[in-house]
């Protein structure tokens, strides 16, 4: 009976994490772009202003991930989730109460700050609860919350909730409220599969023994691991190639005659071919058994997808948006499995590790951008070769990433057992 309650209870887990992704992290995040327009004229702010507010928004991931990864081991998933969302929800309610640039910007870079540690602890307890059999497809239906809460915070805070509430500023309000609930939940739900609480936990079908990790022992055994430092790069890769290339393509599309409307749709085809596509790569993943096949026939259809938008840029461009999208977030959901599943890495120190890559990768996602767009003031289609090029090198990298799939490991003790 306890056991059929613990396999019910982690696809609550994974609600919970997936919700946190798309009303706590995503949704109050990706609102901005399209109430800028509002924001603007009420606070009186310039286009240079409301872009450095944006960034403030995600420099904090550089700066921070590594210590919220560690935090989160140091915590817990669940009571870091729980803390976390409340301070989210309150940073990101007192957005709402701005009075110039000064204030606003300020309360961006706070949200973005207590907003690192919930993916990474997110993951964290989909290693703890789920098996490695179904670890990937929980990732999996993480990134689709993600995914999905950038298209939602898109289509329906401007259009439809800001006009509802009375304005910017009460939708701030709303979406504070509902991160303080969800951050209730967390702080009530159990910390970890055992009826032990902080005591065991279950990672890859194994009951071990666990307690809360100390700073220092997480960040000497984690920066120790090379597999987690190339995962990082392979993180750093994406980031780099997909920012830059979905930041530039409606401006590109448009300099070449395409209709506003049309450039625009481009850019919301590839988020969400990304929520279509990741559930079913991460699915066929665990199937498989292996991680490093889907991400090579990913890569591979992204350098494809790039490839055609640097030879035309007629209606091949929807071919290779739709390419390039599908396997968005699952490039995500896959490395992030495979930085869990690395020896030496486990439920116990993934969020040192996640960290580790979140920080790589944001920094990916800090550089690619810049650099391909001052390579387009020269020729756009420089800037998609630079793109292309992290790419290409994003699939050398992997292929000195060692498998972590379940075949690779059940390979690897039938050859130490025949030895």
């Amino acid at each position: 009976m306890a056991t059929n309650s613990q396999s019910h209870y982690n696809w609550y887990i994974l609600a919970l994490g997936t919700a946190t992704h798309i009303f706590v992290v995503t949704m109050p995040l990706f609102c901005m772009p399209v109430l800028f327009k509002e924001i603007s004229l009420d606070l009186d702010l310039s286009l240079v202003q409301l872009g450095v507010v944006w960034g403030l928004a995600n420099l904090p991931i550089v700066i921070g991930a590594f210590a919220m990864g560690l935090i989160s081991d140091k915590f817990g998933s669940a009571r870091t989730l729980g803390i976390s969302c409340l301070l989210v929800g309150v940073t990101g309610a007192l957005r709402g109460v701005s009075s110039d640039f000064t204030t606003l910007a300020l309360t961006m870079f706070l949200f973005g700050l207590f907003s690192i540690p919930m993916s990474i602890a997110a993951h964290k307890a989909a290693a703890q609860w789920f098996t490695q059999r179904q670890l990937a497809l929980a990732n999996g239906i993480l990134a689709c919350g993600f995914g999905l809460g950038i298209t939602l915070g898109a289509l329906l805070s401007a259009t439809v909730l800001s006009p509802l509430l009375g304005g910017w500023r009460n939708l701030m309000f709303l979406y504070g409220a509902i991160a303080v609930v969800v951050g209730f939940l967390w702080l009530s739900a159990r910390r970890t599969p055992s009826s032990e609480p902080r005591t065991k936990f279950i990672s890859f079908g194994v009951s071990q023994q666990v307690e809360a990790v100390p700073f220092r022992q997480a960040l000497s055994r984690v920066v120790r691991i090379k597999a987690v430092w190339l995962l990082g790069l392979v993180q750093f890769g994406v980031m780099g190639y997909s920012m830059g290339v979905t930041g530039y393509l409606p401006l590109h599309l448009r300099s070449v005659g395409w209709a506003a409307a049309s450039a625009d749709g481009a850019l919301a085809v590839i988020g969400a071919a990304s929520v279509l596509g990741v559930i079913p790569l991460s699915l066929f993943s665990d199937k498989l058994g292996l991680r490093k096949p889907v991400i090579y026939g990913g890569l591979a259809m992204v350098i494809v997808g790039i490839s055609m938008i640097i030879a035309s840029s007629g209606m091949t461009v929807w071919i290779a948006v739709i390419l390039a999208g599908l396997v968005q977030e699952a490039f995500f959901a896959l490395t992030i499995t495979m930085i869990i599943e690395t020896k030496g890495v486990g439920g116990a120190y993934a969020g040192t590790a996640l960290g580790l890559g979140g920080m790589l990768q944001g920094l990916g996602g800090f550089v690619g951008p810049p650099v391909g767009n001052r390579l387009a003031e020269i020729d756009s289609h420089f800037a998609f070769a630079f793109w292309l090029a992290i790419a290409l090198a994003t699939l050398i990298i992997v292929y000195f990433v060692k498998e972590t799939g379940l075949r690779s490991v059940k390979s690897t003790q039938v050859e130490a057992i025949t030895n």
